[in-house]
Formats: C-alpha cells, sequence, structure tokens
C-alpha cells in the first residue's frame, strides 16, 4: 500500500493480497483521522459482508470467492470511546453481471483498489444502542 494525503483528502493505492479494512485502519491511525468518509474501487478476489438481521440483533455473514470488480464501497471512519471504528458497506460484481454486498467485515484485493478517504474537521463518537443493537452516532 501506498498512500498520499493532500489537505483534509488521503489518496491511497491497497495492493494485490492486502485487506482493504485492515489498510484504512493503518492510514487512519497513520495520519490521525477520527472522522472521514471513505470511498474506493478496485477488484477482490475474497471478500466476507454481512446482513443485518434485526429481529435476532446479529450479523449473517457470506464469503464470496473469485474474479468481483468493487462496484461501490462507501462507509466512514470514526471513534467508539475513543478508539478508531470504521462502518464500511461494499458492493462488488461478477463477470455475469452479479452483484453481491452488504457490511465489509474483510476484502482481499486481486489487482488494486483505488481509496480516497475525506478526512472532516470534526469528531463523532458511537455509542451501543441496546435496542437496535448497533453502534451508532454519539453527537
Amino acid at each position: 500500500m501506498e498512500y498520499k494525503r493532500f489537505g483534509n483528502i488521503v489518496i491511497a493505492r491497497i495492493d494485490k493480497g492486502e485487506e482493504i479494512v485492515g489498510k484504512i485502519r493503518e492510514i487512519s491511525l497513520s495520519e490521525n483521522i477520527k472522522l472521514a468518509s471513505v470511498q474506493a474501487i478496485g477488484a477482490v478476489g475474497d471478500f466476507t459482508v454481512g446482513l443485518y438481521n434485526t429481529e435476532k440483533k446479529e450479523y449473517r455473514s457470506r464469503n464470496f470467492v473469485g474474479e468481483f470488480e468493487i462496484v461501490s464501497l462507501a462507509g466512514t471512519v470514526n471513534t467508539m470511546n475513543g478508539e478508531f471504528y470504521c462502518h464500511l458497506h461494499m458492493s462488488a460484481g461478477n463477470e455475469r453481471g452479479e452483484v453481491f454486498g452488504g457490511h465489509l467485515n474483510n476484502a482481499i484485493v486481486s489487482a488494486t483498489c483505488e481509496t480516497v478517504i475525506n478526512v472532516i474537521d470534526g469528531r463523532v463518537d458511537r455509542y451501543r444502542d441496546e435496542e437496535l443493537g448497533l453502534n451508532l452516532f454519539k453527537f
């Protein structure tokens, strides 16, 4: 991975074999990013996404292996209890045009991943909402 910061924008290239969520974490900690939006495109060969079941209050995850193009990767970087927190969603399509996606758990880059992190001047922490079973923005 390589990246460069231009004011409040970080442009990163995540390389083949690297894990996307971990690299976004690495950049965020290195650059002391407390609040940001994230977007990316690229290709992955192995990824796990989840769907939140609101009745059971749990994620059901599914792993995909093969040739996939990232159609969309978007989310946020912020903090929970003052520590790094990242919430990303990703959709990826195969050669038949089928697209799979959801809450991103992990993704291994198969070629490259071009990532843009838009750093926001501010801070938003998260808290655990027991009724929903989710970690929500705390203003």
